[in-house]
């Protein structure tokens, strides 16, 4: 009897698994990211990998930009990875996350229908916003905050043009399902091209190469500013390691075999071209 007490006591004093224990006690981060690195399948080439070198998982959260951006300041997400920099610079300067850091990039891509009712292939981006609204051909928008939609807002803006309905349609979804409900309208959309690549739904690339199109990637990590559930070990865990050798290399290599192209351009210790 005396022993059963003494187990019982010694069970009920011992250390309790922290929240982000699992049941094998392994620990877990949320990662709050962009359709697109899902949707590309990139995520699921690097989180395993990442695992296995930190023994940190990870509980991947895909949303737009602007939706991840708000998981961190409401301190529902250990760290980001997004592509959208103005609004990061606006919540880094807040002061609730600690470092961001130049990952990778790739670039948007203009598509439509192979036919372009538009009249848009090969014109300078400006030129084939501004042509779109003038046909008022179908344009089929995310809608969703996300970086992609901010960076199409903004081609619209510097295009001088206030997209409108019946022809400008928002999905409210993430990449995949904004590019199949564009090839089902036979519509114009803005993409990222690791997404295009892997879900192209039957859409042709038409604008291409424009400077405007740069699509730049950052790791953020968020502190316990932003809340006490906040894991700033598992955060500086995800960025030291996403912006290393052997996670650099393997963005580089993402989608060669697939596509004879790489997906992403790794850029980690590069001078950032969203800087100033």
């Amino acid at each position: 009897m005396v022993l059963a007490v003494v187990l019982a006591v010694a069970a009920c004093g011992g250390p309790a698994a922290g929240p982000a224990a699992g049941p094998s006690g392994e620990r877990t981060l949320i990662l709050a990211t962009t359709t697109s690195t899902q949707d590309s399948g990139l995520l699921d080439e690097l989180l395993p990998a990442f695992t296995e070198a930190t023994g940190w998982a990870v509980k991947p959260v895909a949303v737009g930009s602007g939706q991840a951006i708000e998981m961190g300041r409401r301190g529902e997400a250990d760290v980001l990875l997004v592509h959208s920099p103005a609004a990061e610079e606006e919540y880094v300067a807040e002061g609730t996350a600690g470092r961001r850091l130049l990952v990778m990039h790739n670039d948007f891509v203009l598509l439509g229908p192979e036919d372009d009712p538009a009249g848009v292939r090969g014109l300078p981006v400006d030129e084939a916003m501004r042509r779109i609204a003038e046909t008022q051909a179908v344009f089929v928008s995310r809608g969703d905050e996300s970086g992609t939609h901010s960076r199409e807002l903004s081609l619209w803006e510097e295009a001088g043009v206030t997209p409108g309905a019946p022809w400008y349609q928002e999905t409210g979804q993430g990449m995949g399902a904004t590019l199949r409900v564009a090839a089902e309208k036979g519509g114009y959309t803005l993409a990222d091209r690791g997404t295009y690549l892997t879900q192209s739904a039957g859409l042709a690339v038409l604008v291409e190469g424009d400077p405007g199109l740069l699509n730049v990637y950052h790791v953020i990590e968020v502190t316990e500013r932003a809340g006490e559930r906040v894991q700033p070990e598992g955060a500086a865990a995800f960025a030291d390691w996403i912006t290393g050798q052997d996670a650099q290399q393997r963005i580089g290599e993402f989608g060669w075999e697939t596509y004879g192209q790489p997906l992403f351009v790794p850029d980690a210790g590069k001078p950032d071209p969203t800087a100033g």
